[in-house]
């Protein structure tokens, strides 16, 4: 049965597309989601229990997806595992998949339930999107029957695929992407055979979508964007949040600004799990976050973007991320020892003086700082870092890191583990390194996890910089890169 439309539905739909035809700007829309979850995930139940818990789910997101488009959102998206939860075996997620169709067959699934069926959740999906006039991206688990004719077929018959779907305005399913960068734990999926490069046009811009972990790699996450040019990037994520780089608001603005595209970025939140951290992630900044480590509550956010950016008269000009570096001799390196930032060791050196520069280097990687700090603690030390190696325990992967970091005790020994406060700020601050590659992601982070929108820049020639004095105590300043091409061959990519 499908269920009723609002009468003003067509009227809404096309006043909103001539608003967005008119404007150069657009509403968008995350939902982080504290998600209700299986009583125990690595037990099988019944499709109709299954469906139960989804149905759970989506009464939390459809509440969300009518507030944001009572707001004006032309778009929002909900989170990865925001459906069903995670850490299932695959035999247990078996019940939670549906069999999800390529776009091209253009089907509306609240209009025309039994094409597909049973498609309960797809369809319920689109009747959110059209019900509201507005385009809904969410994640789920698609199955594809196989047999001994494909080499590459799991035993159990099917290949199970951790999904995104995208429903326009309409309800229409208009994008279909299989998450290529399975998290290590993500043994009830199947990788994808090839990288989906996976873009749909609106019109208030074109869009790409990926998944999670594929942030951190190449595909298909930078060809989405320095290849096929999309100009706003749709990021349903489960991240675990890692101090001193790895938090979600922390590394996804960061690669908005380095890659110089809209992220809409989707978390999960679970505190027990360290999930929390949304945001709409623009080539200038964060245009609205979220962060709560304290407590058990999802956050709808909305804010208008640009929706073509690399034609807005601020869109930041491109940055040679070693110019200054390599131009300038180094400077005095004063004494400097190894720690531990999780498995990856750092070369750090110790800020001793208020003010000054400093110069620390490992293999190719130089990294430069002038600072001056401006109520120094006396019970606090801040280092200069440099990494330059492979990071990662079973899928590794190449970083080149320098950073200003706030080691968590004056024994230099905890620097590089994980701190949340700090009660230094500093009048300036101007980081820079020889870097081997154009991908680097500039991080600031302040005391409490709190990101520093506007009070910082990249100038062009890849310096780092603080405006004015920090507004609140800095927990680090950092230019996380990446070389794609020394990242080792991926372990599991073939393992069916």
């Amino acid at each position: 049965m499908v269920p009723p439309r609002p009468v003003v539905h067509a009227a809404v739909f096309a006043l909103a597309a001539l608003q967005a035809l008119a404007s150069d700007t657009f509403i968008a829309a995350v939902y982080e989601h504290a998600v209700i979850l299986p009583r125990a995930a690595q037990e099988t139940v019944s499709p109709e229990d299954a469906l139960a818990l989804m149905n759970k789910n989506m009464d939390i997101l459809e509440g969300a997806i009518k507030e944001a488009a009572q707001q004006g959102a032309h778009i929002i998206v909900t989170p990865e595992d925001g459906i069903y939860g995670w850490v299932f075996t695959r035999e247990a997620i078996y019940p939670y998949l549906e069999d999800i169709p390529d776009p091209e067959v253009n089907w509306i699934p609240c209009t025309d339930p039994t094409r597909f069926a049973p498609t309960p959740v797809l369809e319920r999906l689109s009747c959110m999107a059209r019900n509201n006039s507005i385009y809904v991206v969410a994640n789920i688990g698609d199955k594809k029957s196989c047999n001994s004719s494909d080499p590459s077929c799991p035993s159990d018959g099917r290949y199970q695929y951790n999904t995104n779907v995208v429903f326009d305005s309409e309800g229409k399913l208009v994008a279909r992407y299989h998450k290529y960068n399975l998290f290590r734990q993500e043994t009830q999926f199947n990788y994808p055979k090839e990288p989906e490069l996976v873009t749909f046009k609106t019109p208030f811009g074109k869009f790409g979508i990926f998944t999670c972990f594929d942030i951190l790699f190449r595909e298909p996450a930078v060809v989405l964007v320095s290849e096929l040019q999309v100009d706003t990037v749709l990021f349903p994520t489960a991240w675990m949040n890692v101090l001193p780089f790895l938090t979600a608001v922390e590394f996804h603005s960061a690669w908005a600004m380095g890659m110089r595209v809209n992220l809409l970025s989707a978390n999960t939140h679970n505190i027990r799990m360290s999930m929390t951290g949304s945001g709409l992630f623009t080539p200038g900044g964060a245009a609205a976050y979220y962060y709560n480590s304290k407590t058990e509550e999802g956050r709808l956010l909305v804010a208008e973007l640009s929706a073509r950016p690399r034609l807005s008269p601020t869109y930041p000009p491109a940055v040679n991320w070693s110019l200054y570096a390599t131009s300038v001799k180094n400077f005095t390196e004063d004494i400097t020892f190894l720690g531990a930032v999780r498995r990856d060791i750092f070369t750090f050196s110790e800020l001793k003086h208020e003010d000054g520069n400093y110069t620390v280097c490992q293999k190719d990687l130089c990294c430069h700082l002038t600072y001056r700090m401006s109520n120094k603690s006396n019970d606090e030390i801040y280092v200069l870092g440099a990494f330059d190696g492979l990071h990662g325990s079973v899928i590794k992967y190449h970083w080149q890191v320098c950073t200003l970091l706030k080691c968590k005790s004056t024994d230099l020994s905890t620097c590089g583990q994980p701190v949340e406060t700090a009660q230094t700020k500093f009048d300036m601050f101007s980081l820079s390194g020889t870097f081997g590659t154009n991908y680097v992601f500039p991080e600031v982070l302040y005391s409490d996890v709190q990101l520093a929108p506007g009070e910082f820049e990249v100038l062009p020639d890849g310096r780092l910089e603080s405006k004015n004095t920090t507004s609140k105590p800095l927990l680090t300043a950092t230019l996380f890169g990446r070389r794609y091409e020394k990242d080792l061959k991926h372990p599991l990519r073939n393992s069916p």
